[in-house]
This record gives C-alpha cells, sequence and structure tokens, in this order.
C-alpha cells in the first residue's frame, strides 16, 4: 500500500519547476508548462514559460492528476487506455478533476512515501516526462 504525506514542501516544488523549464531550455523544447500538485491534488507550485499556449495548464494539471489519483505515471495510464480503453474512459469520468493518460505526469515520492505529482506539458510527451524526472531529481526527490 502506498503511504502518503499532506504535501510536498514549497522550496522542493519551485525546485521542480525551475529545473524543469530549465531543461526545456537547454534541451531546445518548445515552451513548457510546470506543475506541481499536493497529495490532495492542490497546485503548490506553477509556471508558463513565455509563447505557452493557455490550454497547457488544463493539460500538465490532468497529467498529474491522473497520475496522482491512479497510483502510476501518466505514461502508464496511456499504456492502459490502450490496453483497456473503456476502464481509462471510465475513470476520467469519476475522478475529481481531470485526466490525461500521456507522459508527462509524474508522481513524486520522498523515500518511498508519495508527496505529490507534477505534470509538465508543451513539447512531446516524452519530453515533457523527462523535463518533469529532471526536476525531481534536482530537488533530491524520486519517482517511481
Amino acid at each position: 500500500m502506498t503511504t502518503y504525506r499532506p504535501s510536498i514542501s514549497l522550496d522542493d516544488a519551485r525546485r521542480i519547476v525551475s529545473t524543469a523549464l530549465q531543461h526545456g531550455v537547454e534541451n531546445n523544447m518548445n515552451p513548457l508548462v510546470v506543475l506541481v500538485i499536493d497529495t490532495a491534488g492542490a497546485p503548490v507550485a506553477y509556471e508558463r514559460s513565455d509563447g505557452s499556449p493557455p490550454g497547457r495548464f488544463d493539460i500538465a494539471l490532468g497529467k498529474a492528476n491522473g497520475a496522482l489519483q491512479m497510483g502510476v505515471n501518466s505514461k502508464r495510464l496511456g499504456e492502459m487506455a490502450i490496453e483497456r480503453p473503456h476502464f481509462i474512459s471510465g475513470v476520467a469520468g469519476s475522478l475529481r478533476g481531470p485526466l490525461v493518460p500521456v507522459a508527462g505526469g509524474v508522481i513524486v515520492t520522498d523515500n518511498g512515501i508519495v508527496v505529490g505529482a507534477v505534470g509538465v506539458s508543451g513539447d512531446t510527451s516524452d519530453n515533457d516526462e523527462a523535463a518533469a524526472i529532471a526536476g525531481i531529481k534536482a530537488a533530491g526527490l524520486q519517482h517511481p
């Protein structure tokens, strides 16, 4: 069973956001949106690169929220959507908040305890995920 703690710290969330955005710049990615949510699904830190379309916040939220509520990274949710499309469709309508089943939503753990999730949107889904993971590592935290 997964153990949850109330929240990722604001400092860690800010470090994740800044590093993920920096990763995007250093890797010539499209403008990114990076959102960190706590275990209740509440935003802790968020930034939007100049030139990022307004809908990207909602996509980043759906990636992070889906990962957090389902207990698997959003890339796995995408695989599940291919394997069991009716299940994911049903779950998407049942969760508190959105679910976007593509890579870029990553659960954040601290020594095996879930403390939040990161959602990144703006480039390819795999690049979004790489930016999220770079941020998590820079904060000294882990991802499953």
